[in-house]
């Protein structure tokens, strides 16, 4: 993880950790601000508690985003602070707005229409979101630019050595991300061998072919989940509130459990309860014939 943040992720960068709640890359982030990125624009549908916690560390400068919020439980403190004090500038869309976005860029079109935004103050406060006339039907449609990330982080279960890259579960759009972006980092649970990954080829959701780095990363979503790794860390959401709120309170997480360790392992080890707590218990899919 240390190789690949240092090598692709550079100060100035457009970054973007994708995940729908699932296998969002909190260890990636870690490494971020354990490395001192600065000035960077964080992208993301959902920004949740590592962008608040990458802003609380001072690493961004702006974000793009639809939703900012802790799932279930309230607002982002940190990110809630930096926009009222002026110091973290924000490009709101909606979530559709956002998967165009990506859209255009992995198409390489220069921007995406869209029946959206109608009767919303979008449009007003983000001067990116314009009007176009279908050439076909003259009927006038939203349309948002092409967004080409410098970088994507993207987790996921796991990957061979080339990258080919399989999930399964919840999925947002690490693809779409993925391949707009123009470096793309793949952080997995676990390596596995070329013939397992072909012997189910729907499952490979990104194509080695546009993977620059694969990081081996057990645990690395923690505090969110992993389907049939580990589970969502519910408890760890709800206790962030708090953290969150307190300048003091976060400032010392971010000492203790993020710059004060190493790396995810020893994050690992500062507490021992997850691996009991949190593991998945097996439900195995039948398997599929793809013979002919």
């Amino acid at each position: 993880m240390k190789e690949a943040v240092a090598d692709f992720v550079k100060d100035g960068d457009i970054v973007v950790i994708e995940g729908f709640t699932h296998l969002i890359c909190f260890a990636a982030g870690h490494e971020i601000i354990r490395q001192k990125k600065r000035d960077l624009t964080l992208v993301r549908l959902t920004p949740d508690l590592i962008y608040d916690q990458m802003i609380a560390a001072g690493c961004a400068k702006k974000m793009i985003f639809s939703w900012a919020g802790n799932p279930g439980i309230g607002s982002l403190h940190a990110f809630r602070r930096a926009v009222e004090a002026g110091s973290l500038e924000i490009e709101e869309y909606s979530h559709f707005g956002m998967v165009a976005r990506f859209s255009a860029g992995a198409a390489n079109l220069p921007f995406w229409p869209m029946r959206n935004y109608s009767g919303t103050d979008l449009p007003a406060v983000n001067p990116k979101i314009k009007k176009v006339s279908c050439p076909f039907t003259a009927e006038v449609l939203a349309a948002v630019p092409a967004l080409r990330p410098d970088v994507a982080i993207i987790h996921a279960q796991r990957a061979d050595s080339q990258g080919n890259t399989q999930i399964w579960g919840l999925m947002g759009v690490q693809k779409e991300a993925a391949f707009a972006s123009k470096k793309v980092i793949v952080v997995i649970e676990e390596l596995a061998d070329e013939d397992l990954i072909r012997s189910d080829p729907n499952r490979t959701l990104i194509p080695g072919l546009i993977v620059d780095a694969v990081v081996v990363e057990p645990w690395g979503a923690h505090p969110s989940y992993a389907q049939g790794y580990y589970d969502r860390d519910n408890d760890f959401y709800v206790k962030w509130d708090a953290v969150a709120r307190d300048k003091a309170k976060l400032e010392a997480y971010l000492n203790d459990f993020i710059s004060g360790v190493s790396g995810r392992k020893a994050y690992m080890t500062k507490q021992p309860d997850l691996v009991e707590r949190l593991t998945a218990k097996p439900k195995i899919c039948a398997g599929v014939n793809y013979g002919y």
